[in-house]
């Protein structure tokens, strides 16, 4: 994983807006109708290409995929596993909740666009989960490293993403085996393929575990926070036996409280569950800075400092709103977290979240995202001018 050596380097968080026809199809497939195989292939491998491109326009230097080939960030294991059927409905946010008038208005926003549910209709674990063929990631690798070649000499590296252990177990609950801790050791198994399947293209591996923070406010909500952290700790062993062939300077891990819009003042703090995150054997950490709950949380990093050769993509960009951020806040919010870690080498820009985790779902135009992205590369420049 490179370091901003000389420069702030900018990246993202994973997912970006998919094409309506794309979307189109995931929506319908989940529906379970019949689609043809062929022409979503052949949509998503544009799809790809195409999002590759405009990361580079817009300044990103370490891209990924965009997570064309997926409709969700962690829903498409369904299809890459056995073990998955049935549906269920998760609890609702415990923030949202607390505001009946903002769940209603969230309820029909959501109702507006056709997009693929995270928390309605969700699989459950039925049978044996393991990981059936890593020719689908393989593809998808192969397919992102196509696209990268058109673009040879204009990036740094690039990233695919996973989820986590945790995300999966929680989720997609578990109705076959006789302990949560069971299910979550299996899925931390079949994970391992794609984890080593990933790394071994050449790529970063981001692992996605908005569940080290954000199942405070949901599966944990009535429980105390020790439990939480307990189950952190749990999550956390299970990716680390996953990554037990990946060197950890491959791995990065995001955290986050869920990517949508909303209260969020439910949220655990950063400072009470990155004790156990750090625990994670990976190369650095991707955590969220640009949203009014937790931009301030950066100043943790002082206290609970990153290991010597560990590296922290700050959200700098916020994936929520259509505001287009002034390249001088960026500016300003790079630096504050390259004064918190004490070297801005290990500091590279980011987002906070996935602008389109779930196809359909996202709540920014995508003309804005694009400009957003631009103005984090160029509050990026302005940052470097400054640290370097």
């Amino acid at each position: 994983m490179l370091r901003s050596q000389d420069r702030i380097l900018t990246t993202h968080t994973g997912s970006l807006p998919r094409p309506p026809a794309l979307t189109q199809l995931y929506v319908r497939r989940s529906r379970g109708e019949t689609i043809d195989t062929a022409e979503l292939e052949g949509v998503g491998k544009q799809a790809v290409r195409d999002i590759v491109a405009r990361q580079i326009s817009a300044g990103v230097d370490v891209p990924n995929n965009g997570e064309q080939q997926r409709e969700a960030f962690f829903l498409y294991v369904r299809h890459r596993m056995s073990g998955f059927g049935g549906g269920w409905t998760r609890r609702v946010f415990a923030d949202a909740m607390r505001y009946p008038e903002f769940m209603a208005w969230k309820t029909a926003h959501d109702a507006v666009n056709e997009s693929i549910s995270n928390l309605g209709g969700v699989p459950e674990a039925i049978g044996e989960v393991r990981y059936l063929d890593r020719s689908a990631v393989a593809t998808e690798c192969a397919d992102f490293q196509s696209a990268l070649d058109a673009v040879k000499g204009r990036y740094a590296e690039g990233f695919v993403t996973a989820p986590s252990p945790g995300i999966i177990a929680a989720a997609m609950r578990n109705r076959w085996y006789d302990s949560d801790e069971t299910y979550l050791a299996a899925v931390g198994r079949a994970l391992q393929v794609e984890y080593e399947t990933i790394v071994q293209h050449g790529f970063v591996l981001q692992i996605d575990a908005p569940d080290l923070a954000m199942e405070r406010h949901i599966s944990y909500q009535d429980r105390p926070l020790a439990d939480f952290v307990g189950f952190v700790e749990r999550v956390v062993a299970t990716i680390n036996d996953a990554l037990v062939n990946v060197p950890r300077e491959m791995v990065r891990l995001h955290a986050c409280w869920g990517n949508y819009e909303g209260p969020h003042d439910c949220d655990v703090a950063l400072p009470e569950v990155l004790p156990a995150i750090q625990q994670a054997k990976v190369g650095g950490f991707v955590l969220p800075f640009a949203n009014p709950r937790h931009a301030h949380e950066y100043r943790c990093l002082q206290d609970l400092p990153l290991g010597e050769d560990q590296v922290i993509v700050a959200g700098v960009i916020d994936p929520l709103t259509n505001f287009v951020e002034h390249p001088e806040v960026v500016a300003d919010r790079i630096e504050q977290v390259a004064r918190a870690v004490g070297d801005p080498r290990r500091v590279l820009a980011g987002t906070d979240c996935g602008f389109d985790t779930s196809a359909g779902r996202g709540r920014v135009a995508d003309d804005v995202v694009w400009a957003k992205l631009a103005a984090m590369a160029e509050g990026a420049r302005i940052a470097t001018r400054r640290l370097f």
